[in-house]
């Protein structure tokens, strides 16, 4: 308590409205951070959580493609405490997903903060407490709210923000220019020569969308990428790579997945898919880089519906020179070109998270730092690790919060005891 008041002396404090929550603050309404609120509801902790959207899971909702699903099965997906509706496909569907994602905060009584936007976040050495202090808009008012607690759980994920490359021309391009973020459907894309670039599983998918609505995409693929079928003779193929990992060094399981990729897609090579060195599994757990898995791409690529271009030189009016000196007129781009944590623009710290935004220490070490500072979902291992992450995070701070649950008990008896023998 005299931390407390230490806090109170501050002169900012009393510039904006403060709340003191006891318990956590989770920053972030997306998967990570629901799971880790569920989590924490189980172990019976307080919390609060912060979005800075006017919806949970915002990137699902706002900035994704009408045609997504799942690319895993839904038991490799699903948050902790509550699986799946049983009548779910196997790959559930974009809005399917977000209708879980809304029974599992209701289910949970997870009611965040919405239209808080955090500015910044840092640990008070005098105090022992973190201090949050957000913007909330609504409508035509705007408020400063600063949260003060002992816990400050980072649940903003790898993909906060959309990154758009700086391409040489770009600007002189003329034509309708889109990141993946704001791609919907394909549909207003027909007829056009349309380019994406990234080669990724976004880009992939978005390549067969566009073709799917008779769209004429040429997809940028710079780099090697590893293609892999989603499932092996009817098995899938991340649980195959599960298994084979439980049992086979990284190096083995790579060579069999590869093997058995060859004899379903056959080589890919030939048309401009160059595989990289090291495999699928070691470039995942190594770099973070996600293998594509493909769900009708690659038939796309090899009867020329999309076509496979290299890197690009520079853009200029409806055209695009690539780098082997071919030059493409086109209508449209499509920047399948990825996301990045926003982390560092608002957490002022800098032992536990890198200048890139990820937890410096790797899987599985990620998830705790120092003073009460906790990371969720950047263990670039998906929904399953951000559901690892989350039951880690609320076990750790419910072992305290029990203790000194307890404690506050037994003083609290104690004190009404000699309360009563006094009166008597």
């Amino acid at each position: 308590m005299e931390n407390l008041f230490r806090l109170v002396d501050h002169e900012d404090f009393i510039a904006r409205r403060c709340i003191m929550v006891n318990g956590p603050v989770i920053v972030g309404a997306g998967p990570s951070g629901l799971a880790t609120a569920a989590c924490l509801r189980d172990q019976g902790v307080p919390f609060e959580v912060l979005e800075r959207a006017e919806c949970i899971a915002s990137l699902w909702q706002k900035r994704t493609y009408d045609r997504l699903k799942l690319h895993l099965p839904k038991a490799f997906c699903q948050l902790p405490k509550l699986p799946f509706p049983e009548d779910f496909p196997e790959y559930p569907t974009k809005k399917q997903f977000i209708e879980y994602l809304e029974s599992y905060a209701k289910h949970f009584e997870i009611n965040p903060k919405f239209n808080s936007c955090v500015q910044s976040a840092r640990y008070d050495e005098t105090s022992g407490f973190w201090r949050v202090k957000t913007v909330s808009t609504n409508r035509s008012t705007r408020s400063e709210v600063e949260y003060i607690c002992r816990w400050l759980i980072v649940a903003t994920g790898e993909n906060a923000e959309c990154v758009v490359p700086e391409i040489d021309g770009l600007g002189e391009f003329g034509g309708e220019v889109v990141h993946a973020c704001e791609y919907k459907s394909g549909e207003k894309f027909k007829g056009k020569k349309v380019l994406v670039v990234g080669c990724g599983n976004s880009g992939m998918e978005l390549s067969l969308d566009l073709s799917n609505h008779n769209a004429l995409p040429s997809m940028v693929v710079r780099s090697s990428v590893h293609v892999l079928p989603r499932e092996i003779y009817g098995k899938s193929t991340f649980e195959l790579a599960v298994i084979l990992l439980k049992w086979l060094p990284v190096w083995l399981a790579d060579k069999l997945l590869l093997l058995l990729s060859w004899f379903i897609l056959g080589s890919i090579e030939k048309y401009g898919l160059k595989r990289p060195s090291m495999g699928p599994m070691e470039l995942k757990n190594t770099q973070g880089k996600t293998p594509v898995l493909d769900i009708g791409a690659l038939d796309k690529i090899k009867s020329g519906g999309i076509k496979v271009v290299p890197g690009i030189k520079r853009f200029s009016y409806g055209r695009v020179e690539l780098v082997d000196g071919e030059v493409l007129d086109i209508d449209s781009v499509v920047l399948a070109t990825g996301y990045r944590s926003n982390v560092p623009s608002w957490l002022q710290e800098g032992e536990f998270f890198s200048k890139s935004g990820f937890p410096k220490q790797p899987f599985p070490h990620g998830w705790k730092g120092n003073a009460g500072l906790y990371a969720v979902g950047f263990t670039r291992r998906g929904l399953s690790g951000a559901s690892c992450d989350a039951m880690r995070i609320a076990q750790d701070i419910g072992n305290v919060w029990k203790c000194e649950t307890k404690q506050t008990k037994k003083r609290t008896t104690a004190c009404h005891r000699r309360c009563i023998s006094q009166t008597f």
